[in-house]
């Protein structure tokens, strides 16, 4: 007897599309309730009420249309796609001026970001923008003070409005650690630093031991790469990290070139750069000169005929974390 097929012949696909759904939903961009829209409920109502009225006086003064939203969680989504949809579908600013400003906070990723339109983005540059996150959000969203962080960041970004020209000021915290958070090193996430780390650590790597490994010009190189390890490790590391690497490379490059100068093969290099002119190190031939003529590279002044093809970028701002 035939064994019976109870299966729905579209069992399989609406499993892959259970299993697919996940993957692929993106939070929903929430309705405009105003120019304070507080789907977080991290704002009080005399703050909601206080923003929403600087807003307005502002708008009214200058057409420019500014929005907050806050939001629980952006569900995976980084924080420029969700600010641009958001953008996109409230549609801030003039038809035709383009002066639309979002600042949206997801309090649950402890994450925010301002979002500019192209007709702001003299006035609010992503420099400015950056700096109205760390010097005045961010320090006051850190003891959990939403309100004074809310206020303190859109009192900023309509004076920048209002006068490019304007300083803008320092947040609550001491300057000092203010100052001390573009030391703190960019704000990535770990899928960013690990490609940019592979490549800054792969180039200095590289150059860190041909230098070791070379008679002579070694100690050329030794030198010649401490700027390099002091600055380029700040952007994955931050300055602590990048403290711990120059030290480490300032002790450990001489220790391991001292030791391996007793070995045969570099005394052998050695002894062929001096009486020959060139020596074979790792696959490379180093010259006296400290060229390299096989398994090498080079680089000239010219741009191989590449240039800008005349766009331009728009859409700028910044965003940050707490």
């Amino acid at each position: 007897m035939e064994g019976r097929h109870t299966g729905h012949p579209l069992a399989p696909l609406l499993i892959a599309l259970l299993i697919c759904a996940p993957l692929t939903a993106a939070i929903p961009v929430p309705r405009l309730e105003g120019r304070v829209t507080d789907r977080a409920g991290i704002l009080s109502k005399a703050t909601r009420e206080h923003v929403g009225t600087l807003l307005k006086a502002h708008e009214d003064r200058t057409t420019n249309q500014v929005a907050v939203l806050t939001v629980p969680t952006l569900d995976g989504e980084s924080i420029e796609e969700f600010a641009t949809r958001v953008f996109d579908a409230w549609r801030l600013g003039q038809k035709g001026k383009d002066n639309g400003v979002l600042v949206i906070i997801a309090s649950g990723d402890r994450r925010m970001r301002i979002e500019v339109g192209y007709g702001l983005e003299g006035a609010l540059t992503d420099l400015k923008s950056g700096r109205i996150i760390d010097n005045i959000m961010a320090p006051r969203f850190k003891v959990n003070d939403y309100d004074g962080g809310v206020t303190g960041g859109v009192l900023a970004i309509i004076t920048l409005l209002e006068d490019p020209a304007a300083a803008i000021p320092d947040g609550s915290e001491s300057s000092s650690e203010e100052s001390g958070s573009f030391f703190e090193g960019p704000d990535l996430g770990i899928v960013e630093r690990i490609l940019i780390g592979c490549f800054i650590f792969g180039i200095i790597g590289l150059f860190t031991i041909i230098g070791v490994l070379t008679p002579g010009m070694g100690w050329f190189l030794y030198v010649f790469l401490i700027p390099f390890w002091a600055m380029f490790p700040i952007i994955v590391v931050g300055a602590r990290g990048a403290i711990t690497l120059l030290v480490t490379y300032l002790v450990a490059f001489p220790v391991v070139k001292l030791a391996i100068r007793r070995s045969e093969w570099y005394k052998k290099a050695r002894n062929d750069l001096k009486n020959k002119g060139s020596a074979t190190i790792g696959g490379f031939t180093v010259t006296s000169g400290g060229s390299s003529s096989s398994g090498g590279w080079s680089s000239s002044g010219s741009s191989g005929g590449f240039s800008g093809g005349g766009g331009s970028s728009g859409g700028g701002g910044a965003s940050g974390g707490w």
